[in-house]
């Protein structure tokens, strides 16, 4: 599953976007799973939002195969 990163997440990771090995689980799995992939996004994943065909999911939620998902980075402006 191909997962998207923005902002501050991307500039973390050093990409745009992350391959996942999925078959399903919960964003609690997921989050365990990208971090296991790609260790340096770590701190800034524990404190991300993550969006599941385009609506923002608590980490109890399911996260079927094949679904878009998008890590937000905590946002911060003036």
């Amino acid at each position: 599953m191909r997962v998207g990163l923005f902002a501050g997440m991307a500039e973390a990771a050093g990409c745009r976007h992350l391959d996942v090995p999925w078959t399903r689980g919960s964003v609690a799995d997921l989050r365990a799973a990208l971090e296991a992939l790609q260790p340096s996004v770590g701190p800034l994943l524990a404190r991300s939002a993550i969006a599941v065909s385009g609506r923002y999911v608590a980490d109890a939620a399911d996260v079927p195969a094949g679904s878009e998902v998008a890590v937000i980075p905590p946002v911060s402006g003036g």
